[in-house]
């Protein structure tokens, strides 16, 4: 079955296995196959959702910290509340984190990823919500160049339990119909994280269409140090040689037209991933 959007996944898996070199990180202890600076083009025009076949995606939990991102979560309870327990670990067995002064406690995860979009302090310590604002101006179509969420504030890397790996996101509006989106991500696990941030932008996408009237178009996806670990290396080669199944779709609840009604009422339930097969989940290992 012709699945784009694998296809695309395999083919940089392949171009990291042939292309890359083996680099020991310091900070995991293992050794990775490293490319810099690797290039990924999604495109969500004919409503397919690149959710990823040849294995298993979360599509839950994905939701859920997307919500909590869209929130400015800063806690690992407002995601486990909205069925992500991805940040447990970082907020609560981190030795780094859990030895750092701006820790606030059990859960706390400092000034991470939602709140730099929703709640970046300036040097004149106000507030700016970057996701508002380029909301705000999407709707009125002021295709600027400048419709950008940065997530990366290096005057506050101190102060997060982890410093962003999407570290931002840049929207464009194409013929004044069609949003596109293009992330930009620092480091990338691709067996265990890459898949995750593909369909976790591509829904950010859908919703930003929904909220502001617009079609969805293409996500790219440029990555820095795009990396395979040594231990994942048998895995991912039994991954890419499985045949993949058509892409799914998701459905949206036809309520949700606001960034408001995402910070109040809106839960991972109101997103249907409909369609999907899949292939048996993987269980790669994890670098902390």
């Amino acid at each position: 079955m012709k699945n784009p959007f694998d296809e695309t996944y395999c083919e940089l898996v392949r171009n990291i296995l042939n292309n890359g070199f083996m680099k020991y990180n310091k900070r995991t202890g293992k050794g990775c196959l490293t490319l810099h600076g690797v290039m990924c083009k999604y495109n969500l025009e004919y409503g397919e959702f690149p959710a990823l076949t040849t294995k298993k995606l979360l599509f839950g939990p994905m939701v859920g910290e997307l919500i909590g991102f869209l929130r400015g979560a800063d806690n690992a309870k407002d995601f486990r509340d909205l069925g992500c327990n991805f940040w447990n670990e970082n907020a609560n067995t981190s030795s780094h984190w859990l030895n750092n002064p701006n820790r606030k406690g059990e859960d706390d995860l400092g000034r991470i990823y939602g709140v730099q979009a929703r709640n970046w302090i300036n040097s004149d310590g106000e507030a700016v919500d970057q996701l508002a604002s380029v909301i705000e101006r999407i709707k009125n179509r002021d295709d600027d160049r400048r419709l950008i969420v940065s997530h990366w504030n290096p005057g506050e890397l101190h102060k997060m339990a982890l410093p962003p790996c999407h570290k931002d996101y840049q929207f464009s509006i194409k013929n004044d119909s069609i949003l596109e989106l293009s992330v930009t991500q620092r480091s990338n696990d691709v067996p265990l994280g890459t898949p995750m941030n593909i369909a976790s932008y591509a829904l950010l996408l859908l919703i930003i269409c929904r909220i502001t009237g617009l079609r969805p178009g293409v996500l790219t996806h440029f990555m820095i140090d795009t990396h395979i670990y040594e231990d994942q290396i048998e895995l991912i080669e039994e991954q890419i040689s499985r045949k993949p199944y058509a892409p799914p779709r998701v459905v949206m609840n036809s309520e949700i037209n606001s960034l408001r009604d995402l910070e109040t009422w809106v839960t991972p339930e109101d997103f249907k991933l409909i369609g999907y097969e899949h292939r048996p989940a993987i269980k790669f290992p994890f670098a902390p």
